[in-house]
């Protein structure tokens, strides 16, 4: 069977590879991503997650050409915006009063990569409404949540406090939570033999 490596250090998409059963190694990508971005300027959000995704997927690849390598990638657009990680506590605070009563889009994509060369993608989206955030709240809730949230584009994690950011949310679960998992599973099931 094909040894599967995940690209991330990411708590959440391990957490969904592990709870579906999926058996891999997980090795972070050393990847310079705004580097890729510059390659991309002007693309479309979904286009980027996925240049993103395959990069990073190919980035391990390079050092394990004969493993599947899943690579995945999210962003975040908001009143024609696009948002990164924050760099900091006070950043984080910028991001939420931006976000304060807008649409959020969040693309989360995934690709796999094996000798090298990306044999499978995908994009997907997920629109969540943020309700209007005070500044008493924004302040309470990053003394919680804040550094976990520092790596989380959206400054938040669905699956804990920060599903109190939103009134409304349209798109799959997963996607929310960093990564397509029911099209990744069955590419795996395609390409790898992994999991079930």
């Amino acid at each position: 069977m094909t040894r599967l490596i995940l690209a991330s250090q990411s708590f959440s998409r391990k957490a969904m590879l592990e709870a579906a059963g999926v058996r891999f190694a997980a090795i972070p990508a050393h990847l310079d991503e705004r580097a890729v971005e510059a390659d991309f300027t002007g693309a479309a959000p979904d286009a980027l997650a996925l240049a993103l995704a395959g990069a990073k997927a190919a980035a391990v690849s390079a050092l394990h050409p004969g493993d599947l390598v899943l690579g995945s990638d999210s962003l975040v657009v908001s009143g024609g915006r696009r948002f990164d990680k924050p760099a900091s506590h006070e950043e984080a605070a910028d991001h939420l009063h931006w976000f304060s009563g807008r649409e959020m889009e969040l693309h989360s994509a995934a690709a796999l990569v094996q000798g090298g060369e990306r044999i499978w993608g995908h994009a997907d989206v997920a629109r969540l409404k943020v309700r209007a955030l005070d500044e008493a709240f924004i302040a309470r809730y990053l003394d919680a949540e804040w550094p976990e949230v520092s790596g989380c584009v959206g400054v938040f994690r669905i699956e804990g406090l920060g599903v109190h950011l939103f009134d409304e949310i349209d798109g799959d679960h997963f996607t929310v939570l960093g990564m397509p998992l029911l099209p990744v599973l069955g590419a795996l099931r395609a390409f790898g033999g992994v999991g079930l």
